[in-house]
This record gives structure tokens, sequence and C-alpha cells, in this order.
């Protein structure tokens, strides 16, 4: 996102603090909007439209409290109103259940990243072929075929490996957040 110059009463010196907090939340925001909005390209609309409104409206975030609650909010707002202008739509879920939802994703927002540090130092802690078959599968969106050309092995040699590695994350995720008490 290439932001336009600040808007007016902008706080000198916070365009840095915005650009790295609007980086580090991009993700978990666009999930957040995705999770609420049905079609791909809407959800992109809702979050390019989210990202703007939180350009603007920056000055009024006060340092050092939650980015990612605010933005979540201010995203919950803009899904509300983008479903306002498809009313003629067929839309499955009142606005209620939407904030429902948002709050139970707001609330579960600890958790997950609990969860995803803890996959994180899984795979820090595999073998530098099986991270490389990961990175390959998982990051770079390359086919089994792909991959197996890459690493000179079969298919089906490649299938079994990247099932292995699921199961093997799965127990050490399992087994880091059980020593953790948290499940």
């Amino acid at each position: 996102m290439t932001p336009s110059p600040p808007p007016d009463g902008f706080p000198a010196g916070r365009v840095e603090e915005f650009l790295g907090l609007i980086a580090r939340h991009q993700r978990r925001l666009h999930l957040f909007v995705a999770s609420l909005v049905p079609a791909a390209a809407d959800a992109e609309d809702v979050l390019q439209e989210t990202n703007l409104v939180l350009w603007r409206e920056f000055r009024t975030f006060e340092p050092g409290s939650n980015f990612s609650a605010w933005a979540c909010t201010v995203a919950l707002n803009q899904v509300l109103a983008w479903r306002k202008k498809r009313q003629r739509d067929r839309l499955v879920f009142s606005d209620e259940f939407l904030s429902a939802v948002s709050q139970e994703l707001i609330a579960a927002e600890e958790q997950l990243e609990e969860r995803a540090a803890v996959l994180a130092g899984c795979v820090d802690r595999m073998p530098e072929h099986h991270r490389e078959v990961l990175r390959l599968r998982y990051t770079e969106s390359r086919s089994v075929e792909a991959i197996a050309a890459r690493v000179q092995r079969t298919t089906e040699a490649v299938y079994r490996m990247l099932s292995r590695i699921r199961q093997a994350l799965s127990d050490c995720a399992s087994r880091t957040l059980a020593e953790r008490g948290t499940t």
C-alpha cells in the first residue's frame, strides 16, 4: 500500500509508525475480513477501504494500545458498510451474527498467535531438507511434481514426505502446547 500524503492533522513523525503497524498486521486483517466477506474479490475491496480508513483515522489511534483490535473494529465497520451497499444481494448472515463472529476472532487472536509461534518453532527445528520442501510447497506454492523434480525424488516420495512432515509438525505443536498448559 502506498499511502497518499498524510491527512490534515496527522501527527508528524507517525507515518513510519503507521506503515510498520499496517505491514505487521496486514495478513491478520486480511484473514479477518475474508472470514466475514464471502467472495475473495469483495474481501479485497473491503480490505483496501479498511486500509484507507485506517490511514485517514490513524491520528485517533492511541500509541501503545492494541492496533490489531482497533484495525479489526474499523474492518468490521467497513464490512457492515459493504453489506449495506449490497442490500439487494441475498446475504445469509445478519449484522449481529457478523459482530459476534468478529468478537470471537478478536478474542482468539492471542491463542492463534501462540499457536503460530509454536508451529514456527517446530518448523525451525526440522532438518533443512524438510524446511526446503515446506518452503517450496507452502511459501512458493510449487506443485508436488515440481518439488519432486527439484529434490530428485518421485512424486509419490514427495507426497509421503509431506505427509510425514505435517504429522511431525502436528505432534511437535501438540506436545509443545501441552507442555505449556495450553491446547
